[in-house]
């Protein structure tokens, strides 16, 4: 009792801080340990980071030993620092980000209280970017997308507090270096976006500042340094890779068939960051009003220019998004604190709006539930729908206190969500890895290379196997039949091989394990 009476009279600043901090560790930490790694980079990074943790070479990263040139280090080094720690599992996996990303809930709080004149939007902020989804499921999952999230945020904290102290400017070269680090070309990208806002606001002071030029040496020091000894390890092979491949093709082409039409990422924008996103229209307007104030530069300078940037590029994937989620939430964030000011941006079109999306998220949830016969469905169902009308009620209203009711609702539906076998839900598009892979774990040799006529290789499935599962297509499976292979076959298609001198080496949903020729110990 005397513990929780001294959290009350901490200073407000602090009071806020943890709560945050611990809202945010129970989303993004809880239930990380019971659905399997996904296809594709968890599988990547969890089969890496396990090379690492068994070979205990930090330097060059290997999938199957095989160099894997395709991502920087970072993420395959908490991973790894991660199994060391607590051993090799979903949630050791899963941690490193989860953990990463959850922090920058608080820390966009302390964002917000520098760039804001009020205490209020800095709450507000931390509260939509705690209680948007993509935000919440990326972040949990072993992916990048996440913990640049919580760079990006760092860097932008310490180029505002720059101002008043210079010192911390180093935090933004080093949490640069950090995204470089993790994710390489985007470094350049987020770099820019704060180049342009220094330029707009205030750019005498902060570039004549030496910590910001100290901390840039400190933070692609390491960066640079590792890139020296990949390419002079490799040679040409890591150049074409690495940047050809996996970055520069990346701007203009659609790599590995992830294209989009040009509005792509509206969509994304449009399904996922509802209902905060009925508040952006206003939030652009408000900004556009208030240019002159730090908040409405870096608002709309962070969100149309990561906006263009990834609506330009040819490769379209959902996470390429993540980063304009903080921008996203400062700007809701000043626009909502405006509705306890007054009661003139209290408009029926907003009314109307949350009451048309509480009613479709009913029906959705109702057809959903019925699809699936999942009670979960149901219920995380009528929260939102409960939240979303009282909202709407009490903006009809003119009441503030709708912030709170939607805030609330959302934040317990995201528990129940992620509480679930739903959040993952990738999963269900293809065949269950783990019994698969207890069934190769245990009939065929260590260091073997299984061959599938499963349309695709699965990276999970390598990982959770211990062996390298590789997909053919039937000629090629045709070939490997008169050698001694090991083939993971769909059990409808082996009247295709000629099997008669194989041995089934057992069978796991519709799957058959053969061993066309028997091996010699």
């Amino acid at each position: 009792m005397k513990k929780f009476t001294n959290f009350l009279f901490l200073k407000s600043e602090a009071r806020w801080f943890i709560l945050f901090f611990i809202a945010a560790l129970l989303l993004w930490l809880i239930n990380l340990n019971t659905l399997p790694l996904k296809d594709w980079d968890e599988g990547y990074y969890g089969t890496v980071a396990k090379d690492m943790y068994q070979s205990n070479n930090w330097l060059y990263l290997t999938y199957y030993g095989e160099p894997f040139l395709l991502k920087p280090p970072l993420i395959i080094w908490l991973i790894n620092l991660s199994y060391h720690i607590g051993g090799i599992s979903e949630f050791t996996t899963r941690f490193p980000c989860a953990l990463l990303t959850s922090l920058g809930v608080p820390i966009l709080y302390l964002l917000g209280k520098t760039l804001f004149t009020t205490h209020l939007p800095a709450i507000l902020s931390s509260a939509v970017y705690l209680t948007l989804l993509p935000v919440v499921r990326h972040g949990r999952l072993a992916m990048i997308d996440g913990m640049i999230n919580t760079f990006l945020i760092v860097a932008l904290l310490c180029l505002l507090n720059s101002r008043k102290t210079p010192i911390w400017a180093i935090g933004v070269g080093i949490s640069l270096g950090l995204i470089a680090l993790s994710k390489g070309i985007l470094a350049i990208a987020l770099g820019g976006i704060l180049g342009v806002y220094i330029l707009l606001d205030k750019p005498r002071k902060i570039l004549r500042n030496p910590a910001l030029w100290l901390g840039l040496f400190m933070g692609f020091i390491p960066v640079l340094v590792w890139y020296l000894i990949q390419i002079n390890h490799y040679g040409d092979l890591f150049i074409q890779v690495h940047f050809q491949q996996q970055n520069f093709d990346r701007l203009a082409n659609a790599v590995e068939g992830n294209s989009g039409e040009i509005w792509y990422y509206g969509l994304e924008l449009i399904k996922y960051s509802f209902p905060w996103l009925l508040f952006l229209p206003g939030a652009l307007v408000l900004a556009i009003q208030e240019w002159k104030q730090s908040w409405a530069k870096l608002f709309l300078i962070g969100f149309v220019l990561f906006f263009s940037i990834i609506t330009l590029m040819g490769t379209k994937l959902p996470w390429y998004i993540m980063p304009i989620y903080p921008f996203f939430a400062l700007g809701i964030a000043a626009y909502l604190s405006e509705f306890y000011k007054t009661k003139k941006y209290y408009s029926q079109l907003l009314v109307i709006g949350m009451s048309i999306l509480g009613f479709a998220v009913l029906l959705g949830g109702i057809y959903a539930f019925l699809e699936e016969q999942k009670i979960i469905l149901l219920m995380i169902t009528i929260i939102i729908f409960i939240s979303v009308l009282l909202s709407a009620y009490k903006l009809k209203r003119k009441s503030p206190n709708f912030v709170t009711i939607l805030t609330v609702g959302l934040y317990t539906s995201l528990l129940l969500f992620v509480s679930s076998s739903l959040w993952i839900w990738e999963l269900n598009e293809a065949f269950s890895v783990k019994p698969i892979a207890a069934l190769i774990k245990n009939n065929t040799l260590p260091n073997s290379i299984i061959y599938t006529d499963f349309p695709y290789s699965r990276p999970s499935l390598d990982f959770y196997s211990d062996r390298q599962v590789l997909a053919k297509d039937q000629d090629k499976l045709k070939k490997l039949a008169s050698t001694p292979s090991y083939l993971l076959l769909d059990r409808h298609n082996t009247q295709n091989f000629q099997l008669s001198n194989a041995k089934i080496l057992g069978e796991a949903q519709d799957f058959v394990l053969v061993l066309t020729q028997e091996r010699q110990n």
